[in-house]
């Protein structure tokens, strides 16, 4: 039972995405990020990136990360999303499974060790990111009103893990 609850715990805790220090974590060999989309990036209905999220990106590309998103969602949704700003994506990720990170990190070219995964959730990002050997960040979610059952469910689980990790 440790042993999972340690792979549920983040690198990193941070509020928002812009609260990373994007050029520390190029400073230490850093050059890829695989970033969930729903309450990390934008609020899980918000169909757009919005300017300040826009601007993130741009800063991101200027420091030379590559990106990936990597989304539970469905096709259309993510796709939707992720082309208008001409990002790689990665849809019904299945995570936590290894597979969509084992994906993303082969279309950036990217081993483990040189990539971060950015996330709002433990039961997936985290935990998913951790069995990986990613470096982990979790973020607090953007929105809680709009979250399907399947998050609602995972965030009972999470609170639940996280008690037991207090004690």
């Amino acid at each position: 039972m440790k042993g999972l609850l340690k792979k549920l715990i983040p690198r990193l805790q941070v509020n928002t995405i812009f609260d990373i220090d994007l050029n520390g974590l190029w400073k230490q060999g850093y050059r890829g990020i695989i970033t969930d989309l729903d309450n990390t990036l934008v609020g899980a209905k918000a169909p757009l990136a919005t300017p300040e999220l826009i601007d993130w990106l741009k800063v991101v590309g200027q420091i030379g990360f590559q990106v990936v998103i990597v989304s539970n969602n469905r096709e259309a949704r993510v796709t939707a999303f992720a082309e208008p700003l001409s990002l790689p994506f990665i849809y019904r990720a299945r995570k936590p499974t290894n597979v969509s990170f084992r994906k993303a990190l082969h279309m950036m070219e990217l081993k483990p060790e040189q990539t971060v995964v950015i996330g709002d959730q433990m039961l997936t990002d985290v935990l998913g990111g951790n069995r990986m050997g990613l470096f982990t960040i979790l973020v607090k979610p953007i929105s809680l009103a709009d979250e399907g059952f399947f998050t609602k469910v995972n965030r009972r689980l999470e609170k639940a893990a996280l008690t037991i990790m207090k004690r």
